[in-house]
């Protein structure tokens, strides 16, 4: 998933061709990094990973039909023809369907088993996000051992330095970078196709693998090793999530036009490629060709050249991931699942190109730990797959809840396709639960860790809102008694409120303590609201509650900056103009402190105080004037 940089607006719409055709073009450099580059070590896995299969014409020809019709059951039917219908106001992703979801489902039971399974899809995105660059960038490094043997010792180091670099150049943005990214990765498929073509043309027997008897086959005649296999073939669609996540970045056609075209073919022929090549070698020679396939396709002479792009494909699939670690957690915190964090805008013309230092170095150090503890790709592929077959299980279970309660399809349309998904997606997670202990476990802890910190805080925050509503003095008495009681000073004073009910404790406790009230008083709310975007025509709402008093709510897209300030510059409804200069925002600090019956777990309790403790603070998540800003304190427990 791209951060917002590559954001085409709303009303720019994709109707025209060559319009639609710029899109495509993009869309291959940006979104299809991830699958693109599972070429290099899928295809290989099957066969010498954790279960190796014995290298002859029945698992050849199995695996690269189960791959074909697995590509185009998972890929292209469920995520680009169907999900990518499923979009909330142009957005897509586990998250925007999660808000879609929500708004359409009435039952509170099934609302709060769709936000688990969300959120846990969300989580697992995590462990996801820090295994893709290590196995991406370690496989395509490990090319060198087929140019020259004796390399294999600079390997890891090599890797380790592109990948520090990769993550030390997120804090300029990657706008420039961008630019390069759509030629190289078209470089990089059609290198792929006609490689693929090559072999294909020399051994065109490998075209009888289209028909799925010979999937059916492998399944028939290996059974229990059939299935375990299916842990590594699930590594061919690995980043198809990332086509219905990046649906608001570019649209439905162009994506489907980009995937069709061009990508799918060109990784199907290049499978092809591999199966038809290692099915012309003998025993001895297809064994050593199948340590490392992918490059072998490459004549001597190109091999090295061929290196260079590989690595260069797998520092643009990283780099999606990364900013897509940014942009999920925008939205995460946004839909108040995730603390407000630290967050640096790298465009000025760009809204949504972002940086978050935090996450982008706990993924660096992740990221380095899992090269130099699995030191090679093939170790590395036991890690992988178990987050990305929960994510698309979890995905599946939400189409179900879309087609019956949202598009409200017939039952005899929706069992048989839905089931279909569940028993093509549950027998990929079934498979890859058998790599758990080899290092499925590690995106596994990392997903239970972030899953706990995200259902934490919203669970945490809840109760807090609710303890502060249950003391809250309604804001009509509160005006009637202030007006007579405090001293009227010039300027205005803008009290965050998290509630749009009650009296902030801010101007409560400002009025306790300075007995003065500014000319004029606003309550301000922000809230964020279950769609990408708000249009700026439906960006406030006001109350005039008299003797100067405002109420004022805030509306924004969990895919939007809450920049307050520019917001209040557009708007003169609200007892005039808003100069900043004339203008002091009042803010409130809570502190948590023990409570004698907690609403939740001890140590969820003081889990929830460390983050709430350690969150940005409101001045800078909503980009108030630093010399405009007064901090008030305030305790309350849960």
């Amino acid at each position: 998933m791209p951060d917002d940089s590559q954001m085409v607006s709303a009303h720019t719409r994709r109707d025209a061709p060559s319009a639609k055709a710029k899109l495509a073009f993009s869309a291959v450099g940006i979104v299809f990094g991830d699958i693109g580059t599972s070429p290099i070590y899928a295809f290989r896995e099957t066969f010498v990973g954790p279960h190796p299969l014995a290298i002859d014409r029945i698992h050849i020809f199995g695996v690269v039909s189960l791959i074909l019709w697995s590509m185009v059951l998972v890929v292209a039917i469920k995520y680009v023809i169907i999900l990518m219908r499923a979009d909330n106001k142009g957005q897509g992703g586990t998250l925007a369907l999660l808000a879609l979801l929500m708004r359409q489902v009435n039952s509170a039971k099934r609302g709060s088993l769709i936000v688990i399974l969300g959120v846990f899809a969300t989580a697992l995105f995590y462990g996801d996000s820090m295994i893709t660059p290590a196995i991406s960038v370690l496989s395509a490094v490990e090319g060198i051992t087929v140019v020259q043997a004796g390399l294999e010792p600079l390997v890891v180091p090599i890797a380790v330095v592109l990948l520090i670099m990769l993550f030390m150049i997120q804090k300029s943005g990657t706008s420039k970078v961008g630019a390069l990214f759509a030629p190289v990765m078209i470089v990089y498929f059609v290198t792929l196709a006609v490689l693929g073509i090559i072999q294909i043309v020399q051994n065109p027997v490998i075209l009888y693998a289209i028909n799925p008897y010979y999937a059916l086959q492998f399944f028939l005649v290996d059974k229990w090793i059939a299935f375990l296999a299916l842990g590594s073939v699930v590594l061919a669609v690995t980043g198809s999530e990332a086509l219905y996540a990046d649906m608001g970045h570019f649209g439905k056609g162009p994506l489907r036009l980009s995937w069709f075209g061009f990508v799918m073919p060109a990784l199907l022929i290049n499978y092809f490629g591999q199966g038809a090549m290692i099915d012309a070698l003998d025993g001895a020679a297809a064994q050593q060709a199948m340590e490392n396939p992918f490059f072998l396709l490459a004549p001597d002479m190109l091999r090295l050249p061929m290196v260079i792009l590989a690595t260069m494909a797998t520092f643009i699939a990283s780099q999606a991931v990364i900013s897509g670690a940014f942009s999920v957690t925008h939205q995460a915190i946004q839909l108040g699942f995730v603390p407000r964090l630290s967050t640096q805008h790298t465009s000025v013309s760009e809204q949504g190109q972002i940086y978050i230092p935090i996450i982008n170095w706990v993924l660096m150090i992740a990221v380095l730990l899992l090269v130099v503890t699995f030191r090679n790709s093939s170790n590395l592929a036991s890690a992988y797959g178990i987050a990305v077959t929960g994510a698309m299980l979890i995905d599946t279970c939400l189409l179900a809840v879309l087609l019956v309660s949202v598009w409200r399809w017939k039952l005899w349309w929706v069992v048989p396709l839905v089931g279909i998904f569940f028993i093509v997606d549950g027998a990929y997670f079934a498979a890859n639960t058998t790599k758990i202990p080899d290092g499925g476990w590690f995106p596994l802890l990392v997903g239970a860790f972030a899953f706990t910190l995200l259902t934490t805080w919203s669970k945490g925050r809840k109760l807090m809102r609710e303890r502060m509503m249950e003391v809250a003095l309604p804001i009509e008495i509160f005006t009637k008694s202030a007006k007579s009681s405090a001293t009227r000073v010039p300027g205005t004073a803008i009290f965050m409120a998290s509630s749009t009910r009650g009296v902030p404790s801010a101007l409560l406790h400002n009025i306790k303590h300075n007995k003065v009230l500014h000319e004029r008083v606003v309550i301000l709310t922000v809230e964020i609201q279950d769609v990408p975007f708000v249009d700026e025509s439906e960006r406030y709402n006001m109350t005039d509650l008299g003797d100067g008093f405002y109420r004022m709510i805030l509306h924004y897209g969990f895919m939007q900056e809450t920049n307050v300030p520019l917001a209040l510059l557009n708007i003169d409804h609200c007892g005039g103009e808003f100069d900043m200069m004339q203008t002091s925002f009042f803010l409130s600090r809570q502190t948590l402190l023990p409570s004698e019956k907690p609403a939740m777990a001890v140590w969820r309790e003081k889990l929830f105080a460390w983050m709430l403790r350690n969150a940005a603070t409101a001045m800078e998540f909503f980009r108030l004037p630093t010399n405009r800003v007064v901090e008030l304190g305030s305790q309350v427990r849960i």
